[in-house]
This record gives structure tokens, C-alpha cells and sequence, in this order.
């Protein structure tokens, strides 16, 4: 009997080291896993902030380019001519003058005119 209370003592002890070492190896793979989640986020964040960054650069290239073309004022010769006839100042287009001074061209003229305006920036 009293052997056998020896040998439960002893499973007892193994098991318990057993457990001990589960528990070791759980809090090891936590950690582990912790480690993998924190780079797969610092991956992901900085993909974003590449993307963020390189969407940055597009609009202020953009905004760069826009800026330069809008500083622009001129027309082609022809349209300036041809506004010059009927009255129109290049510097200060009204849009009923304007109106009236394309009422002799056809509607597709009129558009090309005032798109060449617009580009301009004087419309």
C-alpha cells in the first residue's frame, strides 16, 4: 500500500509538471503571437501611410499644376481678334457682353470660344 501511495505521489508530481510546463508553453505562443499581430499591424499601418503619402504627393503635384495654369491669361489670336471687334475686354469679360458679342457665331463656335475662355481663366 504503501508503495502504491509512492507511485500516486509520484503521477501526481509528473502531472503537475506537466501542467507547469502547458502553462509555460501557452504563455510562450501568447507572447509569439502577440509578436506576429504587432507586425502585421506595423506592415499594414505603413502600407497606409505609403499610400497616404504617395496620394499627398498627386494632389500637390496637382494643386501645383493648376496653380501655374490658372496664372495663365492668354487666348489664341483669332478669339482675341475677333472678341477685340465686337467690344469685348480681354481683362474683364461680362457674360451678357460676352453673350452678345457671339451671337453671330454658330453654337459650336460659341462653345469653342467660350472654352477657350475658360481655360484662360477669364470666364
Amino acid at each position: 500500500m504503501n508503495e502504491l501511495m509512492e507511485q500516486l505521489v509520484a503521477v501526481v508530481k509528473s502531472l503537475e509538471q506537466a501542467a507547469e510546463q502547458m502553462v509555460l508553453q501557452q504563455v510562450e505562443l501568447k507572447a509569439a503571437a502577440e509578436g506576429t499581430v504587432e507586425r502585421i499591424v506595423a506592415t499594414v499601418e505603413s502600407a497606409r501611410e505609403a499610400e497616404l503619402a504617395r496620394k499627398l504627393e498627386e494632389a500637390e503635384a496637382k494643386i501645383a499644376q493648376l496653380t501655374a495654369s490658372a496664372g495663365r491669361k492668354t487666348v489664341s489670336a483669332g478669339t482675341a481678334n475677333m472678341l477685340a471687334k465686337r467690344g469685348v475686354e480681354l481683362e474683364r469679360v461680362e457674360a451678357g457682353v460676352l453673350d452678345a458679342a457671339l451671337v453671330g457665331l454658330s453654337v459650336e463656335q460659341r462653345i469653342a470660344v467660350k472654352a477657350e475662355l475658360m481655360r484662360a481663366g477669364l470666364v
